[in-house]
């Protein structure tokens, strides 16, 4: 057999376990896993893993309405660069993704660019402004399979509970973005010691547990499939832990920034570490990374939101939060929890294309699959400085991080390559 890609020499996750094999790529799809066959491209993957691609449950693309920021071009470049083959984009652009035609117009616009898979999650209101629902219908017959108002919570907990019912009969995936606005208005950064010290206003790891404490009781009562996003406190978790040992269908995700750094990191007024949630303290960040590693957390998201230069080149106190993460996250990962490879995989692309129902993504590879591949060195050393997002705002540059992505594969194709072939 003839071939159009070889990876050799990689240690492979596939569906009977972890091996030291070649396998071999034609027409897009696996065509044998062993032996030895003539190929018109070769990648050595000597020292790396070869898995499935990496699939982020949670970012921003900004297109459209924004993309001075980012598009869907430029961010999936940088999904590419960093070991991305399927992205899951947030509705909360301009307009809103509140109804079928707008989510096929971003699937559609990823299909052109061709270097990932990009899915959108669907508003669970209109406008995403917590009064109507959106064109739940709409959105389901488009594919969405994750409903979020993401850049804000469903506030009106009679208005979700409406949604939970219905998207709760379809086996869809409510998401939250749990900030209680009566407690996080005006805040900048984690309520604590280091925000009294700076005189910045603070944000209490309560203005999430209790949207999420809510949540869990609709959860209960509707049946539904219940996503929290982007968790960064051990009391969280501990509310996650304690419904899914009751037996509730509750998943929930990690960014790698808050399994990276705490809140004394705002000490020095970056920028680069804004975000919602904030970084928390170092007790938050212990108990993320240990329920990362043990099964508690499902997921890592990258939750990459760029901003324009001339957006963060202010003071902290003005600048917008959020910070990019797609082309960092799998070695931000690496540095801050160092997993083994079927954890790895597990937590960064079987476990969210589950969530997100992606059916071609996320398999341990075998014979016959669409080949979507990331081929990953956990040791390789690298130091973030240059990216192929529009925007900069990554809290990782300049960091010395430990694994890199050595080359992603998408639908059998070469999408990004740092091995000579």
């Amino acid at each position: 057999m003839n071939s159009e890609l070889a990876i050799r020499n990689g240690t492979v996750l596939t569906a009977d376990g972890v091996a030291e094999i070649d396998l071999f790529v034609k027409d897009g799809r696996i065509a044998s896993i062993g032996g030895d066959h003539d190929s018109h491209t070769t990648i050595d993957a000597n020292g790396a893993w070869v898995g499935p691609g990496l699939v982020d449950l949670h970012c921003h693309l900004r297109e459209p309405g924004e993309e001075w920021k980012e598009d869907i071009a430029s961010g999936s470049a940088a999904a590419a660069a960093g070991g991305f083959t399927a992205l899951v984009a947030m509705p909360n652009t301009k307009p809103a993704i509140d109804s079928g035609h707008l989510a096929c117009f971003i699937t559609e616009r990823g299909r052109q660019v061709g270097l990932c898979q990009i899915a959108t999650a669907g508003a669970i209101t209109m406008a995403r402004d917590g009064k109507a629902l959106s064109h739940l219908d709409e959105l389901w017959e488009a594919g969405v399979r994750i409903f979020t108002d993401d850049g804000a919570s469903v506030a009106d907990a009679g208005l979700l509970r409406l949604a939970m019912e219905y998207l709760a009969e379809r086996g869809a995936v409510v998401a939250q973005h749990a900030e209680d606005q009566g407690l996080s208005l005006g805040g900048q950064m984690h309520e604590g010691a280091i925000s009294s010290l700076l005189g910045l206003r603070g944000i209490p790891a309560l203005a999430e547990e209790l949207v999420v404490a809510r949540d869990l009781a609709l959860a209960r009562l509707t049946g539904v499939r219940y996503h929290v996003q982007h968790i960064s406190s051990r009391g969280t978790l501990d509310l996650i832990s304690d419904a899914r040992a009751q037996g509730l269908p509750v998943t929930s995700e990690v960014t790698p920034h808050h399994l990276a750094f705490d809140d004394e990191r705002v000490m020095a007024l970056d920028p680069a570490f804004k975000m919602y949630p904030p970084l928390r303290a170092a007790s938050d960040r212990e108990a993320l990374v240990a329920g990362l590693s043990d099964g508690s957390i499902d997921v890592v998201a990258t939750d990459h939101a760029p901003h324009a230069p001339f957006e963060t080149e202010v003071t902290f106190a003005e600048a917008p939060r959020g910070v990019i993460g797609l082309e960092s996250a799998a070695s931000a990962v690496m540095t801050a929890c160092s997993l083994p490879i079927e954890t790895f995989f597990a937590r960064m692309s079987i476990s969210p294309a589950q969530i997100a129902q992606l059916e071609n993504q996320g398999r341990r590879v075998a014979t016959g699959i669409l080949a979507n591949l990331v081929v990953f060195d956990p040791e390789r050393t690298w130091t973030p400085d240059r990216f192929r997002s529009r925007s900069e705002n990554s809290p990782f540059r300049g960091e010395a991080l430990r694994g890199m992505v050595l080359a992603t594969i998408y639908e059998g194709r070469v999408t990004h390559s740092l091995v000579k072939s």
